[in-house]
């Protein structure tokens, strides 16, 4: 799950440092072609990977577009780097080369009909985009859970939004092929009959005409 971060690497991406944080370290340069920023918060800057974003494939090769995955990446800021080092010395777990962290890269499936999200692999990143540790021991949470405000729940909604948008890309991306079934349904999706293009009218009609009873 790690080849995106080191395919990126291998391109060598010089160092930049953030700007604005007094006295932060030096960190990988994020690319933009290849990388979607979404937000920023007082902590990290949140991205996911545009290139790679895929359905999954089931055990036949069929693209399954009820299961999106999607890599992401977080670059810490100075605050949360001592933060998640602080931690880790804590619980005497492993310092080595935690004094180069930098980020993190979290590996999201989302259950599409489900409305649940999973974060399959979690690996903090090293200012070469090294894999510091790993953790995957990770339960599927509701988005129903998650608030308005909720910084991972913004995140996730706005990845969710963008595969809507782009979702022949992202089949596009996927290493599989189609069902039938899938191929028809997309294509209707695509050139709605007179039909479908009227009852939608009719009920829209029906909606309006209700609303202004009220």
């Amino acid at each position: 799950m790690k080849h995106w971060i080191k395919k990126i690497f291998a391109l060598g991406l010089a160092t930049a440092f953030f700007s604005g944080l007094p006295g932060a370290e030096a960190a990988p340069e994020v690319p933009e072609n290849i990388f979607k920023w979404i937000q920023s918060t007082s902590r990290a800057d949140y991205y996911f990977n545009k290139e790679q974003i895929c359905f999954a494939v089931d055990a036949e090769g069929y693209i399954d577009l009820n299961r999106l995955i999607v890599p992401t990446l977080k670059i810490y800021d100075s605050v949360q780097i001592e933060d998640v080092v602080s931690k880790r010395r804590w619980r005497m777990q492993d310092m080595t080369g935690y004094d180069s962290l930098v980020g993190a890269a979290d590996y999201l499936e989302f259950n599409l009909s489900g409305k649940t999200v999973k974060v399959t692999e979690h690996d903090d990143l090293d200012e070469d985009w090294s894999t510091l540790a790993s953790e995957t021991n990770y339960e599927a949470v509701s988005m129903d859970s998650y608030g308005e405000k909720d910084v991972d729940g913004k995140f996730y909604r706005a990845i969710l939004k963008y595969a809507a948008a782009h979702q022949e890309d992202i089949i596009g991306h996927t290493k599989g092929k189609l069902r039938e079934e899938d191929k028809t349904r997309l294509e209707e999706a695509k050139n709605p009959t007179k039909d479908d293009t009227k009852d939608k009218k009719d009920k829209k009609d029906k909606k309006d005409k209700k609303d202004k009873k009220k």
